[in-house]
This record gives structure tokens, C-alpha cells and sequence, in this order.
């Protein structure tokens, strides 16, 4: 992601942030546990007022999950940019929250309805779920800066996002997923069309 205008900025002293996005797709019916994983993050981040360490400790337990689970892993994709002025870093990292809340049954629900909660039996259990984090940090990490559609990279950028997380080097998170409540599906037919980005791993 380097480029001449990148080290003439270096050069000058300039701070430089990048804001990156990556999706991961599980399938299996193994994996709805992992939807109470998430919910219980977004939970914690709206009774810490969004504290970015709070947060913070929330998206290492879900990075944590999804090494576990990678046995289900399908597909990902990731995305991103570099900006040398913190407003437009900013400005990219809200419109990417914005795509992400927009995806298809996404977000995070906290509130399930009393019939829900009382009768988990003959709730129907996805088998797709989509998650989507989004970083802003500051300075230079290659292994999030490449591309992480092969279960080797993908593996290294969330390790290596848990120790950002440690280092005190992330300055903004958004944990957003798909479906985001115990009782809607993802279902096969619908992963396409909504996320049409997912590389195959």
C-alpha cells in the first residue's frame, strides 16, 4: 500500500491513518453460538457508552471466536484506505458503519421479544453468519494492509488485531454482523446478492 506520495508524507512528518474493513463468512450449524458472542459485545458497548478500551476487549473475544471457529470460515474479503488527515480517515470509517448497518439483516439487536427468549427450541438456527469489523489505527501494519482472502492471512490479521488492541493502537472499532438476532437466517441464496464481495477461501 506504499506509494510515493505515501513516503513524501512520511517524510514530512505527517500522521498517517489507515481504515480498514474485512468481512468473514462461517457456515455450518455449529456456529450459532457465535451469535450470542456478538450480541453479548454489543451489549457491552452500549453500557460502556462506546469506552474504546471496553470495546476493545469485546472485539479481542469475538477475534478469539473466530480463530476457534475457523474450521467453519468460507469466504472474506477485506477493504480499506490510507488518509493523511484524521477527518477524511474518519469521514471513510463512519461510511463504511453506514454500508455495514445496511447490509441484510445486519447490525446488532440486544432486545429479543419474550416469546423468542422463553421458547430457544423453535427458533430456527442460521447457518450463515457474516461478520464485519471495521479498524481505524494509526501508522503501518502489513498484515492488515494486504489482502486476506486465504486462511493464512486472515488468520495473521486477527491475531494481529488482538495485539493492536493491547498495544493501545486502535483508535476506532465497529463490530457489525449478519444475520443479528437468535431467530433470522442467512440462508445460502441470500449471501450473493447482499454480500457480493466474499472471496472464497
Amino acid at each position: 500500500m506504499s506509494s510515493w506520495t505515501d513516503r513524501f508524507n512520511k517524510f514530512t512528518g505527517k500522521t498517517r491513518y489507515v481504515v480498514s474493513r474485512i468481512f468473514v463468512h462461517l457456515a455450518g450449524k455449529e456456529i450459532a453460538p457465535l451469535l450470542g458472542i456478538l450480541n453479548q459485545a454489543g451489549r457491552s458497548a452500549i453500557e460502556s457508552d462506546g469506552d474504546l478500551e471496553i470495546v476493545g476487549e469485546s472485539l479481542v473475544t469475538i477475534c478469539e471466536n473466530l480463530l476457534q471457529m475457523d474450521l467453519y470460515w468460507q469466504s472474506a474479503h477485506n477493504e480499506g484506505d490510507v488518509f493523511w488527515k484524521e477527518g477524511e480517515a474518519g469521514d471513510y470509517f463512519n461510511s463504511l458503519s453506514t454500508d455495514s448497518i445496511g447490509r441484510f439483516k445486519s447490525g446488532s439487536e440486544y432486545d429479543q421479544p419474550e416469546d423468542v427468549q422463553e421458547s430457544p427450541l423453535t427458533i430456527p438456527t442460521t447457518r450463515n453468519i457474516v461478520v464485519m469489523l471495521s479498524l481505524a489505527f494509526i501508522g503501518e501494519v502489513p498484515e492488515l494492509e494486504t489482502n486476506l482472502a486465504s486462511r493464512d492471512a486472515l488468520t495473521t490479521a486477527l491475531k494481529v488485531i488482538i495485539n493492536l488492541h493491547y498495544q493501545d493502537k486502535l483508535e476506532a472499532i465497529g463490530v457489525y454482523f449478519s444475520p443479528s438476532k437468535l431467530g433470522d437466517e442467512l440462508t445460502s441464496e441470500q449471501l450473493l446478492p447482499n454480500f457480493p464481495e466474499l472471496i472464497p477461501l
